[in-house]
């Protein structure tokens, strides 16, 4: 992990609470395109299904899939278990169910990040039930220290440590998704701020 200071070109009050970036937009982008070549690889031939977890994986898995060069569907499923905390409750609740039928087919759940492991282990157990092929985990960010089940990725974009982070789809109570690179705030930073 490649922490960096904040540019002096960062301008905007969104980029004010910024601490330090983690990952910047030129990472994630190679690390991404590795990916794809990775799941082409992979999944050559079979009936691929690409499950976006909304809303925290929207912006990786739209850049991951550019990246894949077979064909496949895509499909989208809603899960909390966080509110506006930034601790899990614990308790995963299905909030948007798929569109796709699942029955025979080779699925990859795509993920923002996975920490205890809690949300994608309900959602793996939910998705066991209607009979796919397979089903793998791949997560933009995993953060290993704190797993509490045995959900483990398939693909990982990035292990992290324990910091929270914003950016590139995650967010701090539904705002700062669409900060381009993954970062972290200033311990000060109070919400009233921006």
């Amino acid at each position: 992990m490649a922490e960096m200071g904040i540019s002096k070109n960062l301008k905007g009050k969104i980029f004010e609470p910024v601490e330090l970036i983690l990952y910047t937009e030129e990472q994630i982008e190679q690390r991404i395109e590795e990916m794809g070549r990775q799941i082409s690889k992979d999944f050559a031939g079979k009936d691929l299904l690409v499950i976006c977890v909304l809303k925290g994986a929207l912006y990786f898995t739209a850049d991951l899939i550019r990246h894949i060069d077979i064909p496949l569907s895509l499909d989208f499923i809603a899960v909390t278990s966080y509110g506006n905390s930034t601790t899990t409750s614990g308790i995963a609740r299905l909030t948007k169910d798929l569109e796709e039928d699942v029955e025979g087919r080779h699925i990859i759940i795509t993920e923002d990040i996975l920490d205890t492991g809690l949300t994608m282990e309900y959602l793996v157990n939910l998705l066991k039930l209607r009979n796919p092929a397979d089903i793998k985990i791949c997560t933009m960010l995993d953060k290993t220290s704190r797993r509490i089940t045995k959900a483990a990725p398939d693909y990982v974009g990035f292990t992290i440590p324990e910091h929270f982070v914003v950016g590139y789809g995650l967010d701090h109570k539904h705002r700062f998704r669409h900060i381009p690179f993954i970062c972290t705030f200033r311990k000060d930073f109070d919400d009233e701020e921006i």
